[in-house]
């Protein structure tokens, strides 16, 4: 695997395995916008019982499915509450103010990724005709490969809950946090914890495409009166895809044979962590899940202009400049983050 770049810009760089491209090969086929592709109903079947719901909605991205999830949950002149930081306010085009005249209200995070339940209550519109009609709380697990802790999770969306707002979770690493918390010592297994954390919600997006392997795609969960309405809008959005077969069977399969492997993730980005640690001016932030995150300080600050090309040049893809991120992966194995710490140590002069 060393003979090829070391690729730690994201987890979204997965290439599907042998067997995940054999399911695909094998996959029966049908029309998804007439309902009768076997493959694309299997999956959204499977991800919805083992989450807790009675029905999901395969979309083509994960930005899709928080679209479809906000619109579904909000009319024009609503607005929903979210983090400055998640995903689906920062990074995904403002697509729900764009596309659905939905206001998004941000509150700052707490160093541990979550929002305060004061910030919340203090974001609460009243009812009057000054304000947008405040109707969604949208958290995010993992937030920058932070785990939400579970009694956070549950404090606030029972608070949203007794406040009369609907709850949506960004869920695009929602295995990754059930691996980690199944990890600490829990009796229950990493679908139960999956399962434990959704149903703290009333609807979630899991994305397939990033720790899970699948070359495309995510799916959104929820009642089947909610998912009826995201149907209609990830119609309005040009989702709707015709013999989706080949894909859900990419996410059915990485349901089945790539869950349980994100630990091996999870070792890897502390190991690379690890790696790193003690470079002068090089501040390591301890990784919960499979993202490292590096803060440069300093002489290694004034010297990091030149940084991701030299790691380019030695065969190790990253991205950032003063703050750096690596996502481990499928694809990354120890010989791939030992090279990544040379490359590393050698640019600071610490080999």
């Amino acid at each position: 695997m060393t003979t090829k770049a070391v690729d730690l810009r994201s987890d979204t760089v997965t290439r599907p395995t042998a067997g995940m491209r054999q399911a695909m090969a094998a996959a029966p086929l049908g029309d998804d916008v007439f309902g009768d592709d076997p493959s694309v109903n299997a999956l959204q079947e499977k991800i919805a019982s083992a989450l807790g719901f009675e029905a999901a909605l395969f979309v083509p991205t994960g930005t899709q499915g928080n679209l479809c999830g906000v619109l579904s949950h909000c009319q024009r002149g609503d607005e929903y509450i979210v983090g400055q930081m998640a995903h689906c306010y920062r990074w995904e085009g403002g697509g729900a103010a764009v596309f659905g005249s939905v206001q998004p209200q941000p509150v700052a995070h707490q160093p541990d990724g979550s929002l305060a339940l004061s910030d919340i209550e203090e974001a609460i519109k009243p009812d009057d005709p000054h304000f947008a009609r405040t109707r969604l709380l949208a958290l995010e697990n993992t937030l920058g490969g932070k785990l939400l802790p579970v009694a956070y999770v549950q404090e606030a969306t029972a608070f949203a809950k007794e406040k009369g707002l609907a709850r949506h979770l960004d869920g695009a690493r929602l295995f990754n946090a059930a691996v980690a918390q199944a990890s600490t010592g829990s009796a229950r297994t990493v679908l139960d914890e999956a399962r434990r954390i959704a149903q703290c919600f009333d609807s979630v997006s899991v994305c397939f495409s990033k720790g899970l392997g699948a070359p495309v795609g995510s799916a959104l969960c929820g009642s089947r009166e909610f998912i009826a309405r995201a149907k209609r809008v990830r119609k309005m959005a040009g989702g709707a895809m015709r013999q989706a077969g080949m894909l859900a069977a990419a996410a059915s399969y990485a349901l089945d044979h790539h869950i349980e492997r994100l630990a091996q993730d999870h070792v890897l980005a502390r190991r690379l962590a690890e790696g790193l640690a003690g470079i002068d001016g090089v501040l390591v932030e301890p990784p919960q899940t499979n993202m490292v995150f590096v803060d440069l300080t300093g002489a290694a600050r004034e010297k990091s202009a030149g940084l991701i090309t030299h790691l380019a040049g030695e065969g190790v893809l990253a991205t950032g400049l003063y703050r750096l991120r690596f996502a481990t992966h499928l694809d990354v194995d120890a010989a791939g983050i030992d090279r990544a710490i040379a490359a590393m140590r050698r640019y600071f002069d610490q080999a």
